[in-house]
């Protein structure tokens, strides 16, 4: 390693998820005691960098971390350095700005060398723009989306499907008990991996997610053919980025101030009510919401997060900036971050899940 790089950033941007302190406690220790390098932990993401934030970590700092959730350095997806925030016009509508001079401003006088950026395609958009401004990066990919190009998995999607997982699980009892339809809204986003494995994890009897539009009479007709078969429920999970054939997808709000402003969320709602008045059975709608985001992770997740973070000191030592992580064919390798920013994986129409999920019976939603 170049006697030059003697300290560096670590931050956890985006949304939160299971396994970030696990990469956080790694990166800390190894880059401590195998590299010899310090390590400045960075609040709250790129938000930490506009405002300057940040803190040293010791390996106490990061004790006793690996199997708490969310992340000890904290984290917002509302701080795109390119387009931040900095106040309100007359009419109270955002003022945006791009800030990233102040970031490399913050990053020079905190003499870091380089950066470990953990996040999803959000964080790695401005990570890649940071190289492009000439500062060394390190992506470490993490959602529970499990959306981030060019690796089959991200650390937290495992424990994400678990907690959803049991959740429809429970939620399979009480249709059963009172003969509803039952709908369960998932996260996603655009993607419906979360959606599809948890629903295939609890043998539900229709799978909504967004990269198939579905046609509402599809499902009313599963709901109907169950009924007359004596199965007196339907239990339905449903990606939040679903939507119609020729439709759209219901947004739940709009976050003005945010590099990402459409928050999407409802659909379970929508469907639910038009469900019930087309086949007349009585239908109950939940969304799961944040607890697909909260909690320890699985061992899986504290693995493969360890996994990544360990990745990702080893290519400090080669000096292998301005890459991410991955996982591809069960093998661990590397990407160039430029590579994944901008871009979302869905799930592709003849993934063999889907092909699975219809061999069984169920409907997904076409």
């Amino acid at each position: 390693m170049s006697a030059k790089v003697t300290r560096i950033g670590i931050l956890t941007g985006g949304g939160d998820c299971p396994g970030l302190n696990a990469v956080i406690r790694v990166v800390t220790k190894a880059a401590l005691t195998q590299l010899g390098l310090e390590v400045i932990g960075v609040e709250d993401g790129f938000l930490g960098l506009i405002r300057n934030r940040m803190r040293i970590l010791s390996e106490a700092d990061v004790s006793n971390i690996l199997t708490v959730g969310g992340t000890i350095l904290g984290t917002t997806n509302k701080a795109n350095p390119g387009h931040f925030a900095v106040g309100q016009d007359e009419e109270g509508r955002p003022i945006f700005k791009d800030v990233t001079s102040r970031i490399i401003e913050h990053i020079h006088e905190r003499r870091l060398d380089g950066l470990v950026c953990i996040g999803g395609d959000g964080t790695m958009t401005g990570a890649a723009d940071l190289i492009k401004h000439g500062i060394p990066c390190i992506g470490v990919p993490k959602t529970i989306d499990n959306d981030i190009m060019h690796t089959e998995l991200t650390f937290g999607f495992v424990t994400a499907v678990q907690t959803a997982t049991e959740c429809l699980d429970r939620i399979h009892s009480t249709a059963s008990s009172h003969h509803r339809v039952m709908l369960v809204e998932l996260m996603g986003r655009n993607a419906g991996w979360l959606t599809l494995h948890a629903g295939l994890a609890t043998g539900c009897d229709v799978i909504v997610i967004p990269e198939i539009p579905y046609q509402l009479e599809s499902i009313c007709e599963t709901c109907r053919e169950r009924s007359k078969r004596g199965k007196r429920f339907t239990l339905i999970a449903v990606s939040e980025g679903a939507a119609p054939v020729g439709g759209q997808q219901v947004v739940d709000q709009v976050v003005h101030d945010s590099p990402d402003p459409i928050r999407l969320g409802g659909i379970s709602a929508v469907l639910a009510g038009q469900i019930a008045a087309e086949t007349h059975l009585e239908t109950r709608a939940t969304i799961l919401g944040h607890v697909q985001r909260g909690g320890t992770p699985v061992a899986f997740d504290r693995v493969l997060a360890t996994q990544f973070g360990y990745q990702a000191v080893n290519l400090i030592a080669e000096e292998r900036w301005n890459h991410m992580v991955v996982m591809q064919n069960g093998q661990p390798g590397t990407v160039p971050i430029e590579a994944v920013a901008g871009q979302q994986r869905t799930v592709p129409p003849d993934d063999p899940l889907i092909a699975m999920a219809r061999s069984v019976g169920t409907c997904m939603g076409d």
